[in-house]
């Protein structure tokens, strides 16, 4: 750090002010803090889904947690991006062993992260002991993780949950245990991986060339290549591979489980051609695959086939394995938005951070009424993904929430951490601060599981085949109606109430649609669902702030209003002109409820 020195009249530091101009001790960004203590928002969520003596037992390790991530976490992902994994392709006598060196800073990571994972079995059983429920805070711990490193979210979880479904659901008994071997730490042991995408695209799957076939002996042998899988040193991935003789499409496609180590503890046929130079989320190794008669397990019945033939016992009675892998989508969408929300959390700190200490025309930035209007839609945009991501985690089991906190908070990632660069001003645009690498990391999100179109077609699908429309907007209507009649919940109870109306008006405008036209405006559709149960979770939280059951006092009515006032009503520059300024007469209250900047010495003496 530099310390500033007198220096002789009409040089930079010749006054007090401009010596506090190049002080750069004075700033202090998200890395180095504890990330729950400084988080009232993290805090409130924790309250509103852990009973008070639940809470009490989570706390103390809420906040080890917080100071895990915001310090060692957090810094060493630095190093990581700088010094991503590599390929050791060959060993020195030619032999092709695939290999992925993970750096030091990576495999550091990880060891904490196991260490203290609030998603594994060994952290459920202790809390289920404490009658604690644990989910909550696994929600919370990948919730923290993400605002360090999304791409160490990716290495250690991609894919675990589905791993360990479907071979429990559908592998043979000797496969099942060799799993359990490789997933000590459940699904966030780091040694899943999903193989989907081919050169011929991703979300087609009708148009995959990967071909299984069976290998006379019960089991199946897999040939083609994967053009970009995620995690790619994985110990257990699943595979989707067109049968051969299996009818066209879709129907012919089917899971496949695939170690790396065969059963007889040889090399399987996997080879990494080369990891691919992204764009971000370096800490995860991606790379292109060529399976060779990789041995490989069917997760599920031999598709096309009819009850009765060889090998499709039970076919007749059981949804395809394909189905199966589907529906766990759902949660790993969920995922992924959580990396947005993630991705947005972090930029907003280090905005707030930056524009604390940095000057300007005579001013901190963050006391002009620009920056104060910019750095408040960051805050609500924030809270809202949030409350939005945490129901469909941890709320009312609701099919569409899952598709529509991705479309939100995915692409909220992205613009948030373009609106905190932005107001970094250059330094924002340079690798030396941490605004560049959240950026291009927040790229990624809108285009795993599904980029907007694919959400959008998920949207019709759950629409049109479950009416999951009804169940989602009955829960809109029953947080209207438990909402409080008070003054301050009043505006956003209004525009809550106007939004569902819109909402209900919106899907029987696009049921009326046809062919093109009705898919051309399913992300207008999207977008209005989102946005109307993203104010729902927030007028949710406000009831029980006001209630006392979880912070206290009027603020989330004010984040609920503000969110509600942008998003639901139609864009109207006369009457925002014309709208009382409630975002600068209540701007500190905004920044403080969403970030406090808690010096070194008062989180030294808890």
């Amino acid at each position: 750090m530099h310390d500033p020195t007198p220096s002789p009249s009409g040089t930079p530091f010749s006054t007090e002010a401009r010596r506090r101009r190049y002080d750069s001790q004075r700033y202090r960004g998200a890395v180095g803090r504890n990330w729950y203590d400084c988080d009232p928002t993290l805090q409130f969520l924790m309250a509103q889904y852990l009973q008070p003596a639940q809470l009490a037992w989570a706390e103390p390790r809420l906040r080890e947690l917080g100071g895990l991530m915001g310090g060692p976490i957090a810094a060493r992902a630095e190093e990581t991006d700088r010094n991503p994994p590599q390929l050791r392709r060959y060993d020195r006598w030619g032999h092709d062993v695939s290999e992925v060196v993970l750096p030091p800073s990576f495999l550091a990571n990880r060891a904490d992260l196991h260490r203290l994972n609030f998603t594994s079995p060994a952290f459920a059983a202790e809390a289920a002991q404490a009658g604690v429920d644990p989910e909550p805070l696994a929600a919370a711990w990948t919730y923290l993780l993400n605002q360090a490193e999304i791409g160490m979210t990716c290495a250690l979880g991609t894919g675990g949950d589905m791993v360990l479904r479907m071979a429990e659901a559908y592998a043979p008994p000797e496969v099942r245990a060799r799993v359990a071997e490789l997933f000590p730490h459940g699904g966030f042991s780091g040694e899943a991986a999903q193989m989907f995408t081919e050169r011929t695209g991703g979300s087609d799957l009708g148009e995959l060339e990967t071909t299984a076939t069976p290998d006379g002996q019960g089991g199946w042998r897999l040939d083609g290549v994967k053009w970009f899988v995620s995690n790619v040193q994985a110990g257990a991935m699943i595979a989707l591979a067109k049968v051969a003789g299996g009818p066209d499409g879709t129907r012919g496609v089917a899971p496949f489980l695939v170690l790396r180590q065969r059963l007889d503890g040889t090399p399987n046929g996997i080879r990494i051609r080369r990891l691919k130079d992204k764009l971000g989320t370096r800490a995860v190794p991606s790379g292109e695959v060529e399976l060779v008669g990789a041995e490989a397990f069917l997760l599920g019945p031999v598709p096309g086939a009819e009850a009765g033939d060889a090998g499709a016992e039970g076919s007749a009675r059981r949804p395809s394995g394909l189905a199966q892998m589907m529906r766990l989508t759902n949660g790993a969408r969920l995922a992924i938005a959580m990396m947005g929300v993630g991705c947005a959390r972090r930029a907003l700190v280090e905005a707030l951070c930056y524009t604390s200490a940095r000057e300007a025309f005579g001013a901190a930035l963050v006391d002009q009424p620009l920056v104060q209007r910019k750095l408040a839609e960051l805050v609500v945009a924030v809270e809202a993904a949030q409350a939005l991501t945490f129901s469909g985690l941890l709320g009312p089991k609701l099919r569409l929430l899952a598709p529509l906190a991705k479309l939100e908070a995915a692409r909220l990632g992205v613009t948030a951490a373009s609106d905190a660069l932005e107001l970094h001003g250059g330094n924002g645009y340079i690798e030396d601060w941490p605004l560049a690498r959240i950026l291009r990391d927040a790229q990624v999100n809108p285009v795993w599981e599904g980029p907007d179109n694919i959400l959008c077609l998920d949207v019709r699908r759950a629409i049109e085949r479950e009416d999951a429309d009804r169940p989602l907007l009955a829960w809109v209507t029953e947080t209207l109606e438990a909402a409080p009649v008070d003054p301050a919940l009043r505006p956003a109870r209004d525009l809550l109430a106007q939004g569902l109306a819109r909402a209900e008006a919106a899907l029987a405008t696009w049921r009326r649609l046809e062919g093109p036209v009705a898919e051309a405006r399913l992300f207008p559709l999207a977008t209005l669902l989102a946005r109307t149960a993203a104010t729902a979770a927030l007028v949710a939280q406000a009831t029980l702030e006001l209630q006392g059951r979880a912070g206290s006092g009027t603020r989330k009515a004010l984040v609920a209003q503000l969110y509600a006032r942008r998003m639901l009503q139609p864009a109207d520059p006369l009457a925002e002109l014309e709208q009382e300024p409630l975002e600068l007469l209540h701007f500190k209250e905004l920044r403080d409820g969403a970030f406090l900047d808690i010096s070194e010495e008062a989180q030294a003496g808890r």
